[in-house]
């Protein structure tokens, strides 16, 4: 295709956290993008909300104001709930990252992204629905089909980025489909009032759930507890496939089974509930490859990125649209043809160097923690080790510096070079 046969440089499906990073950073080179959406903002999505310092410094990276009064409610660490302990862990001191976490809705979230997007000179088109590739005649993807209010029509680019989320329906219409040997979880929320947790300096996770109901018994999974900042929390709870419960359960009846252990002054009941409880698939540990092929780009839910350790997925939505980015910009700089493809295919393989290693590690993590019984020992010998518990926190957040660390840094770092990458 030549520039004129086309409507923009690269084409983003789905203005999540990654399809918005990825916009913002092509086009505040000089890339023209399509930002394509088919919702209208805001809008709600299913979500723990909270966000470590690995998220917020892509957040620092796209010039978004993270002060608390630009609306942001900071967090100094996580609070582990486990084994009849509470452990409040601070993140770390890091060169790499900032030393704090931070919580908003994904109502407002995804809406400020994508206007930051806009704001580098993205063309963000919502109430845009893409149904799916166009391909020219040697399969390799040209553009999209895209349902809007006015109609069908085709949109042509020199490169698409699939970042439509769990589903990823673009991909699968390439016939790219999920990993099944790969880890995936489900989790469920609801928001409720509760001014006794709403402004909690702390991310609070749950390693044991219990249940009043069948008399102070464990639930499978883990639980967490986020404020908001605004008089509501966020409360959940997640279970990986790796647990025997895992697609035999009612998530909704499990989630309310459990908070009926909590402490009655929280409140949370259905009085104080705010919403409906919603759930969602946690795609992990690249569950979905190529990350590139035939003109496409996959990015964040889309390509499996949740990491296996703890279910966060925006801060490496961010992340792989950064770096998506940034091989774009070097491939759109080379004439079509083979040159461009050799610097696409480095996308895959630095993905693979940055994650690979250490998702392959999650992996393992995943199975061990299906177990109760392995879950129980680990909470019951872990938690009264502090040290022990700030190496998990590391570890689990995937929070280190890649460079003159301390000790434990220089552990884990070792564990994920040397892990054959997923």
């Amino acid at each position: 295709m030549t520039p004129t046969d086309v409507d923009a440089d690269v084409i983003v499906v789905g203005a999540g956290p990654g399809g918005s990073a990825t916009a913002f950073h092509l086009a505040k080179h000089g890339v023209k993008v399509l930002l394509l959406e088919k919702t209208e903002f805001p809008r709600e999505k299913v979500c723990g909300d909270g966000l470590t310092p690995r998220a917020v410094k892509q957040l620092i990276d796209m010039g978004v104001d993270v002060s608390p009064e630009a609306g942001w409610l900071r967090n100094k660490g996580l609070r582990v709930i486990g084994g009849g302990v509470r452990l409040e862990l601070d993140w770390p001191e890091l060169a790499s990252f900032p030393d704090f976490g931070l919580v908003r809705t994904r109502m407002d979230f995804d809406d400020m992204l994508a206007k930051c997007a806009v704001a580098a000179g993205a063309d963000l088109r919502t109430g845009h629905n893409v149904t799916g590739p166009v391909l020219d005649a040697e399969g390799r993807v040209v553009g999209v089909e895209v349902k809007t209010a006015e109609g069908v029509k085709v949109m042509r680019a020199h490169l698409v980025v699939a970042a439509d989320g769990v589903s990823g329906r673009f991909p699968l219409a390439l016939g790219i489909t999920k990993r099944e040997d790969r880890p995936m979880g489900v989790a469920v929320r609801r928001y409720y009032h509760c001014e006794a947790k709403a402004n909690d300096d702390y991310l609070e996770s749950w390693l044991e759930l219990r249940s009043r109901e069948a008399g102070s018994a464990q639930l499978p999974g883990y639980g967490w507890i986020f404020g908001l900042g605004d008089g509501r929390i966020n409360v959940g709870l997640g279970v990986l496939n790796s647990s025997k419960a895992y697609q035999q359960t009612n998530y909704r009846t499990m989630l309310t089974d459990w908070l009926t252990a909590t402490p009655p002054e929280w409140g949370l009941t259905e009085a104080n509930a705010d919403g409906k409880i919603l759930g969602a698939a946690l795609p992990m540990g690249f569950n979905r490859v190529p990350h590139y092929t035939r003109g496409m780009v996959l990015v964040g839910d889309s390509g499996g990125m949740v990491n296996p350790f703890n279910g966060e997925g925006i801060a490496y939505a961010m992340e792989s649209g950064q770096l998506a980015a940034e091989v774009m910009i070097q491939a759109l700089a080379r004439p079509a043809g083979p040159a461009r493809e050799l610097a696409l295919q480095g996308y895959g393989t630095e993905l693979r160097r940055r994650l690979g290693g250490y998702y392959r590690i999650g992996g393992v993590f995943v199975k061990l923690i299906g177990n109760p019984q392995v879950m129980k020992v680990a909470t019951k010998h872990g938690m009264p080790h502090p040290t022990l518990m700030r190496f998990v926190l590391k570890l689990l957040a995937n929070l280190t510096d890649p460079r003159g660390g301390d000790a434990m840094d220089r552990i884990i770092n070792a564990l994920s070079r040397v892990a054959p990458a997923v």
